[in-house]
């Protein structure tokens, strides 16, 4: 790609030393079309994390799910789902015709990881179909290894229970507490929405109050596509999976970077933070039909 990074992207490698060796990186790692080993690994996953945008400009992160095949590639530059998304789920809003969608394909037994972001060409009954602007591979880094299997038909994603989230007390900040793992979703008008992975020791996302979490981030591939899309539209959707019962917890809310500081230093091995505040959020319970067991931690979490 010409120009594989935007202005938001661009200002944060600046700010720490790295644009002019990014760029250069960039334009081999960035492209505007999927890589033939990108389409043949999203199509034999069993999900994908999707980030959508709602019509109030709200980032949502969630899961598309549906036994390997539901995603298929025809060519480079589309991807097709043959799932629609979890009844209820507030990130359905932003999944509509010309609609940006940002999307990870990861799997967590392999550590594998690619992302691609795009515009829906359609969506409804029959499923979404995505034309591709921006593919990138990612690094297995931080992802802590897990083992799947099916407790349910693939299609029935409707959660046994919605309960809407005002504060995080309760059930809600023990999964918080107890996370080892979290998916961000963002956006930056023309670049988009995307949808991240971040990972750490159990407990790595500090709670600070009832509605705002302090996240650390760690070294990683320098891209700063998430600070990059918080530089030019500071809000964020988090979903954390509760893997071993199969409840989704959904927030958005808005979210600023944390450069320096007290509560950054006492984040063991962070080289920045951001901080996230509560708008909204909701429990999606029981609405996998995946389960997930525990197997290793990733070498940097150990």
């Amino acid at each position: 790609m010409e120009r594989p990074f935007h202005a938001g992207e661009i200002a944060v490698q600046a700010r720490l030393g790295v644009a002019e060796r990014m760029q250069e990186i960039g334009r081999h790692v960035v492209r505007d079309h999927m890589p033939e080993q990108h389409q043949r690994f999203y199509e034999q996953l069993p999900m994908m994390l999707a980030g959508s945008v709602d019509p109030a400009g709200r980032p949502w992160a969630t899961l598309l799910v549906g036994q390997p095949g539901f995603v298929q590639a025809p060519d480079a530059w589309h991807l097709t789902f043959a799932a629609e998304p979890i009844p209820g789920d507030p990130a359905a809003a932003g999944m509509t015709a010309g609609a940006p969608l940002g999307l990870l394909g990861i799997e967590l037994h392999t550590r594998r990881r690619n992302r691609v972001n795009g515009e829906l060409l359609a969506a409804g009954p029959e499923g979404l179909r995505l034309r591709v602007q921006q593919a990138v591979g990612n690094c297995p880094q931080y992802i802590q290894g897990r083992e799947f299997a099916w407790v349910r038909d693939a299609a029935d994603t409707r959660p046994r229970a919605i309960e809407p989230v005002t504060q995080l007390d309760g059930d809600a900040a023990w999964l918080i507490s107890a996370a080892d793992t979290l998916f961000v979703a963002t956006h930056a008008a023309a670049a988009g929405a995307d949808v991240s992975h971040r990972g750490g020791p159990a407990g790595f996302v500090v709670q600070e109050d009832d509605c705002t979490l302090l996240v650390p981030d760690y070294s990683g591939n320098r891209m700063f596509m998430t600070l990059g899309n918080l530089q030019l539209d500071g809000r964020a959707g988090l979903l954390f999976i509760d893997f071993e019962r199969g409840d989704l917890l959904t927030l958005t809310g808005r979210a600023e970077v944390v450069w320096d500081g007290p509560a950054l230093a006492a984040l063991e091995g962070a080289e920045r933070a951001w901080r996230f505040h509560l708008d909204e959020g909701w429990w999606l319970r029981d609405s996998l039909p995946l389960r997930w067991k525990f197997r290793d931690w990733a070498p940097q979490n150990r």
